[in-house]
């Protein structure tokens, strides 16, 4: 069994992509990989304790890629459309999703059978857009594991205390409930700081989502779409901005004070869209990668500090995600339709 380090960028059209080399070139496994070759691909997941197994949330359901079979395998569930994803640290068979319309569900048996969770005065229709509405990100609390967070467009946050069993609405603050990410920071001292990212700005959350504050950018825009911190650190966070969606210019944000301060990060070039996702890994955290809605991909291999721009250029990207995964010797070859 070999190790390798694998990208994945999820399309809206075009499927799921993989790397091998780092971003450098992109490979397009074809329809007889098992998934339909123009699905739109919202989400990834994966665990470090299954590194033959990644997830993907799509418009078609759930896939399962599996590195032995080098194949793409649905996964039958409850959701026709799957925007989020997430797994219980402790446990790779505990998975998450989120729909549209916003619902969540959970797996305890790998996708085999699932339960709804109900979010109480949860809205599955938006006036506001015209449309359903739905769940943007399930994360699992990293200090405390009985805790999740689910994050709704537009419909705003859910707290559960109890693995999911219940839930409640964390709004008070929030200048908009057109809410896109979260992320739970750990603070020297034991304490916390939660920040949440919405259509009108960044919000911050001293009290466990009690009451949101906003927070101001110094930025030309308050747009904001991905909030993560570095895999080795909750003191270096990165913040996706623009001028909207898709938008036609983009702004990496940084902050190395746990949130308390952001500054810009120089990207090379001039942006197509809104910066939209950012993908970390404990295994390297000095291995970063970014990208646009519209497409532009972006590789750091010093933490963050200095960037560069990658050659290929997607149509659109909705998700982005890497990991080191195991490779079996007598794999099969991806099947390819397109090499960058």
């Amino acid at each position: 069994m070999s190790r390798r380090i694998e990208i994945y960028a999820g399309t809206a059209g075009h499927s799921a992509w993989f790397s091998e080399d780092r971003g450098e070139t992109w490979l397009h496994p074809n329809s007889h990989s098992g998934m339909y070759l123009e699905a739109r691909v919202w989400t990834f997941s994966s665990h470090p304790a299954r590194p033959d197994i990644l997830h993907a949330g799509t418009d078609m359901g759930i896939y399962r890629w599996d590195e032995s079979t080098t194949r793409w395998t649905a996964v039958p569930s409850p959701l026709d459309d799957v925007w989020a994803l997430a797994q219980s640290p402790a446990d790779p068979a505990v998975i998450y999703a989120g729909g549209r319309p916003a619902a969540v569900y959970c797996s305890e048996d790998g996708g085999a059978s699932w339960r709804a969770f109900e979010l109480p005065g949860a809205a599955t229709f938006s006036p506001i857009n015209q449309g359903p509405t739905r769940v943007t990100q399930i994360l699992v609390d990293p200090v405390q594991p009985d805790v999740l967070w689910a994050t709704i467009e537009i419909g705003g946050i859910y707290r559960s205390g109890d693995r999911g069993r219940t839930w409640v609405a964390r709004n008070e603050g929030l200048v908009s409930l057109d809410v896109h990410g979260i992320a739970v920071l750990r603070k020297p001292g034991g304490t916390r700081t939660i920040l949440a990212t919405t259509n009108r700005g960044l919000h911050r959350s001293d009290d466990d989502g009690g009451h949101w504050t906003y927070q101001q950018l110094d930025s030309p825009w308050q747009y904001t779409r991905a909030v993560v911190p570095r895999a080795d650190t909750d003191r270096i966070v990165f913040l996706t901005n623009g001028n909207g969606p898709p938008g036609s210019d983009a702004c990496l944000m940084r902050s190395t004070d746990h949130g308390d301060t952001w500054h810009a990060v120089p990207l090379p070039g001039r942006f197509n869209s809104t910066l939209w996702c950012v993908a970390t890994h404990p295994s390297d955290p000095m291995l970063l990668f970014a990208c646009t809605n519209l497409g532009q991909l972006f590789r750091s291999v010093d933490g963050g500090e200095r960037w560069e721009r990658l050659p290929h250029e997607f149509g659109e990207i909705r998700a982005l995600h890497w990991r080191v995964a195991d490779i079996p010797p007598d794999r099969p070859a991806h099947s390819i339709t397109v090499r960058n």
